[in-house]
């Protein structure tokens, strides 16, 4: 038996008016039909938003509280029209918090040291294919151990085997 949430869901055609506009990913219906998509009925979307209180997000404890929101709503599998309506809204508030946060935080420095063991294991390269460019057997192993710094020169060549910047190496 279908759930009651399903059935009770009004229908209309949807907006095809220049200015008009559908939620995304609301649309229903048949291939090469009109479009549908559910009527939200006010009330109902109302409550909803009295109880979860959706609002431009500040703080990480609102962060938290809306992600916990987001969780309990995205796990309902057969979501109302007005469920759905507040799930793009809270998505939508959370993904502007992480945004602002990204441009907030500045990357974690790398040394040159750690640079050199990622781009290394990212090229799948050994130290045995480093040594005759960057020097003898035992310099590349005291670089790649970090008991010895990284030279200009040296520098210049790692950029140019990786194909980066000569500055991240020192």
């Amino acid at each position: 038996m279908k759930n009651s949430r399903c059935t009770t869901a009004t229908w209309r055609i949807a907006p095809e008016q220049e200015g008009e506009r559908s939620l995304p990913n609301t649309t229903y219906g048949k291939p090469n039909s009109k479009k549908m998509i559910p009527v939200i009925d006010k009330a109902a979307y109302s409550q909803l938003l009295v109880k979860f209180q959706p609002k431009v997000i500040e703080t990480e404890e609102e962060y938290n509280s809306s992600y916990q929101v987001l969780l309990e709503l995205m796990a309902r599998g057969d979501r109302t029209p007005e469920e759905t309506a507040v799930l793009k809204l809270i998505t939508s508030l959370v993904k502007d918090y992480e945004r602002k946060l990204e441009k907030l935080e500045p990357p974690e420095p790398v040394s040159p040291h750690e640079m050199l063991l990622h781009l290394m294991e990212e090229n799948n390269l050994r130290q045995a294919d480093l040594a005759g460019r960057l020097g003898s057997s035992g310099v590349v192993s005291e670089i790649v151990n970090g008991k010895r710094s990284i030279s200009k020169s040296q520098a210049k060549t790692l950029g140019e085997i990786f194909q980066v910047s000569p500055g991240l190496f020192i």
